[in-house]
């Protein structure tokens, strides 16, 4: 639904007659005065009630019927509408275009006979009015569109030539001020938010939050924060709650209270089970700020975590320091590959006849880990073969600079051989997504062993230690009671394939009575009949048969407590297995600790999308954060976020169905190339 297909430049193209001006009600009409801007548009002028020097008569005008606030005129036959100043001409050529022979259907037409869309574009009707303004409402709401997905700011829409090539296609198009377009932003995410709002309102479970932060190119500080939860069907759900500007200094201070405004705003403050941050000191103070804050008010458990993806990433860093020459190297040859036909079809047949692999352009050259394995990817399979030639035989554009000698060569491959389980990691945290924080609590063990184990040469020693000391602040930060109940509740873990380190008898006993302490009460407070736990524990003048309540009453708590005992029990599922699916079908045996299973599996492992921190697609996501103006950052970058996750695009009570807007351009572009043809075979 891009606003610039050639569709949509035909509907606005033929006598400004789109077919999608048939009802104005299909998109809702934009009052400068209700969003509190003047408007400098001839189109949107609200004609006055000055009597009109010259009467319009002819002959087209008894096809057309005048609205009752005398601003337009209707077409009886279709219902178009026109401007009360619109010359008689245009009618005429509309009546020509749209209905041949009408001038033979009679005198008479009713208006009974307009057709009637069946399927609006808004979810809820519009009043009629200021017909020139919808004209070019189309136009405007589908660049609206084009911003959101693009990231780009309104006042791209200011740029001198854009408007230019607009009026080229139709001089009349007018596009709205900035100002407007602003405006019309900052209502949407208005009218957005607050379905978020009413959304997370019928949430049942714990819910768990992630943060982002990331500075602009106005050095302002920005936090983004995202809450997810599993619903009531076994579906991981997750929404963008807000990107908010961090005030100066920026400290945890700062953030932990930027952080409650927002929780507060959407009221899940005491929803909130955990926190995944960005392993930042400041992030960090925040959110031990927010714990001791929720502790306080004995809302129930919360934890803090830090980003496994990023600690990896750190962790990668260091091991790629000592090859960081090598990788340049390498870097500059590949983009000069990617930007020359030339250049890559001869790395193609060398390739093919030195029999070194096959590769597929454009070539991933990014500075991050998959731009970085791709470099000593491209060493270690090549064996300098095929680079060589290619560099010699294109020695004036490459230069012999960027050729490797035979201990460079060495040294990638060293460093490719000992980073190897690292990509291996990563790949299955991406594909993975989200990665349950079990899991990735197994990968991050198993890459401490391969530190720990492997044999580095003396240059590499160094790197390794900083890479260990990383991990062990990690796995420090991760080795408590939370994080061992929520490993134990993927399947795939229980107690067999948790780490020595988060393995504790004491943990499972701590994790048997938090569960029977927060589980059993909630989904048995019907049961008690008005007496308390302790009631029933206690004991006190009672009657036979409350004697006999008690006994069943200590048998299902029995039975609670042996859903736990069962489930582990069991082998682990295989590591394939799909964790909400398998709790989806297991719910049913495991009633109350499935209610457990739905809060602590929300947990974030990662503060992030891995393939962002990861891939090349993180640096398309970091250019458009770090371009965006502070007017636009809030409105434009929520929006996205929430269309992209299924909610429709909202301007006040009205939701803008694209599809069908762009439905109808498609059948207004057709009719006016249907005229065009007809008028060529006269």
């Amino acid at each position: 639904m891009e606003w610039n297909s050639n569709n949509t430049f035909k509907t606005y193209k033929a006598d400004m007659e789109p077919k999608a001006m048939m009802d104005m009600a299909l998109i809702p009409n934009i009052d400068p005065v209700d969003i509190g801007l003047g408007s400098s548009e001839k189109g949107s002028v609200v004609p006055t009630s000055k009597p009109r020097k010259k009467t319009m008569t002819s002959v087209y005008l008894k096809y057309f019927e005048t609205a009752p606030d005398g601003k337009t005129r209707r077409c009886k036959f279709c219902g178009q509408s026109y401007s009360i100043a619109t010359a008689t001409g245009n009618l005429g050529r509309h009546l020509s275009n749209r209905h041949p022979g009408y001038d033979k259907t009679g005198d008479v037409v009713t208006t009974s006979s307009v057709p009637q869309p069946t399927t609006p574009v808004i979810k809820k009707s519009q009043p009629q009015g200021r017909a020139a303004q919808v004209d070019y409402d189309h136009l405007n709401w589908l660049l609206i569109k084009w911003l959101i997905l693009a990231s780009l700011p309104p006042s791209t829409l200011e740029e001198k030539w854009l408007a230019n090539s607009f009026k080229f296609l139709n001089p009349s198009i007018q596009l709205w001020p900035g100002e407007k377009y602003k405006a019309v932003f900052r209502e949407v995410f208005r009218s957005m938010r607050e379905d978020v709002r009413v959304s997370l309102e019928q949430v049942s479970s714990k819910v768990s939050v992630t943060l982002d932060f990331w500075t602009s190119y106005e050095q302002i500080f920005y936090m983004s924060v995202t809450c997810q939860w599993i619903d009531e069907n076994w579906s991981f759900q997750k929404v963008l709650l807000d990107i908010c500007q961090v005030p100066y200094p920026c400290t945890g201070s700062e953030i932990y209270n930027t952080l409650f405004k927002v929780l507060k705003m959407y009221n899940i403050e005491n929803k909130v089970l955990s926190c995944t941050h960005d392993n930042s000191q400041n992030a960090i103070h925040a959110c031990h700020t927010l714990k001791e804050d929720l502790d306080g008010q004995k809302v129930g458990p919360f934890c803090y975590i830090p980003c496994a993806a990023r600690t990896l990433s750190l962790i990668i860093d260091d091991a790629l320091r000592t090859t960081k020459p090598v990788i340049a190297k390498v870097r500059e040859f590949v983009q000069e590959l990617n930007a020359s036909l030339d250049i890559s079809e001869d790395f193609i047949q060398l390739t093919t006849a030195y029999q070194e692999g096959s590769w597929q352009f454009p070539l991933d050259a990014s500075a991050r880990w998959s731009g970085n394995y791709q470099m000593l990817d491209l060493v270690h399979k090549q064996a300098g073969k095929s680079m060589d030639a290619v560099v010699r035989k294109n020695e004036e554009i490459l230069g012999s600079r960027i050729l490797l000698n035979v201990a460079e060569k060495n040294v990638a491959n060293i460093v490719h051989n000992y980073l190897e389980p690292f990509y291996k990691v990563i790949n299955e945290i991406c594909v993975n997504n989200p990665p349950t924080i079990g899991m990735v609590i197994v990968y991050m063990d198993h890459i401490s062993d391969t530190i720990a184990t492997r044999q580095t040469p003396d240059w590499l020693k160094s790197a390794a230690e900083d890479m260990a000391k990383k991990l062990r602040s990690y796995n420090n930060q991760v080795c408590n009671i939370f994080i061992y109940m929520t490993a134990i509740l993927d399947p795939r873990i229980k107690c067999e394939l948790i780490p020595e380190g988060l393995n504790s008898e004491n943990y499972l006993e701590e994790a048997r009575a938090h569960f029977m302490r927060n589980y059993y009460t909630s989904h048995f407070s019907s049961m008690t009949s008005g007496y308390s736990a302790q009631d029933i524990e206690d004991g006190g003048s009672v009657s036979f048969a409350e004697e006999i309540a008690r006994k069943k009453r200590r048998a299902s708590m029995s039975n609670v407590a042996d859903e736990l005992t069962q489930y582990l029990s069991e082998s682990p599922a295989p590591t394939k297995t799909d964790v909400l699916e398998w709790w989806k079908v297991n719910s049913t045996r495991y009633p109350r600790l499935s209610a457990m299973a739905r809060d602590f599996l929300a947990v974030q492992a990662t503060s992030v999308k891995p393939e962002e921190l990861f891939c090349s697609k993180g640096d398309e996501i970091d250019k458009q954060r770090f371009c965006m103006p502070h007017d636009s950052t809030q409105a434009i970058l929520c929006i996205k976020s929430w269309t992209q996750g299924g909610l429709k695009l909202k301007y006040k009570s009205s939701e803008i169905d694209y599809e069908r807007l762009m439905e109808l351009a498609a059948a207004a572009a057709a009719d006016n190339i249907s005229a065009g043809f007809d008028k060529k075979q006269k």
